[in-house]
């Protein structure tokens, strides 16, 4: 069976009428808020959220400004899920295939955030309306606003023949800075944790270098030493309150993240960064 179907791809554009095939759902990995993402054919079923119209919105302008390393919404199937393209490619699991541990690795991943950022600029969406008790995140203040994807974690991390290539799951898709994004994404990545949060597969990386290729690779000439070491401590610091109210507000998997301990994790993270600071500015340069 097929569904032809008439949606409305972006606020205020025209219907876009599209054919979905039907067919075997095969369950794609969870992540920690989103579930009940599943892969038919070459597309990719996802549950509509409130956030789908603005990711429509930032994917369609994506593709537009050229970055072919993201999906592309297609509409809404039968069962309303949003339907996007699948990218093909490997994506390391979770805990991290040994593979994208690897320190070259990284300044793929930071090329590929270059690409993103750089295709987000002139992308513009109406700023979140404030809720009541709502921690906004911190950012530098005389640093530039773009959006982007936020989320650039090696389970949202498509690589193909070992180099990063694109990027999944832009739900958390928002406002943010170049310098606060690259932080974001060298937390996940390098991993800046502390030693006992970081799984086995990290015991024996060196933070410093690993920094150092990120930053490098990314490109000094936008984001310098010290601008990123700012913009990594405004990223933690303010992370806790954000994770606590959506843990009491949001509920689904952030409360469950919260459950399993993620408050202390930051806290762990914010004091560690605060001893090895200097340490990190001198393995920068």
């Amino acid at each position: 069976m097929r569904h032809r179907l008439s949606v409305p791809l972006l606020p205020g554009s025209a219907t876009h009428v599209v054919t979905f095939p039907d067919g075997p759902e095969i369950a794609l990995p969870a992540g920690d808020v989103t579930v009940g993402v599943v892969r038919i054919g070459d597309t990719v079923r996802r549950p509509h959220q409130a956030s789908s119209e603005r990711v429509a919105a930032y994917l369609a302008h994506l593709e537009t400004a050229g970055l072919d390393g993201a999906p592309r919404y297609l509409g809404r199937d039968a069962s309303g899920r949003d339907v996007l393209t699948f990218l093909p490619g490997d994506v390391p699991g979770n805990p991290v295939d040994a593979w994208a541990v690897a320190d070259g690795v990284l300044p793929g991943v930071a090329r590929l955030l270059r690409r993103l950022h750089d295709a987000s600029e002139g992308f513009v969406i109406a700023p979140p309306v404030p809720e009541p008790g709502r921690p906004s995140p911190l950012s530098p203040a005389d640093e530039p606003r773009i959006v982007a994807q936020r989320d650039v974690t090696p389970q949202n991390t498509v690589f193909r023949d070992g180099v990063a290539y694109g990027l999944i799951d832009f739900d958390l898709s928002d406002w943010t800075t170049r310098s606060v994004d690259l932080a974001n994404t060298a937390m996940h990545w390098v991993p800046m944790c502390d030693p006992v949060d970081r799984g086995p597969e990290y015991a024996y990386v060196d933070v410093g270098a690993r920094l150092r290729l990120l930053l490098d690779a990314y490109g000094r000439d936008v984001v310098s030493a010290s601008v990123f070491l700012h913009a990594a401590e405004l990223r933690f610091a303010g992370s806790y309150d954000i994770m606590r109210w959506s843990a009491e507000n949001l509920g689904g998997g952030w409360a469950r993240m919260w459950d399993e301990g993620v408050g202390e994790v930051i806290r762990r993270r914010v004091a560690w960064f605060s001893a090895v600071r200097d340490e990190l500015a001198a393995a920068l340069g």
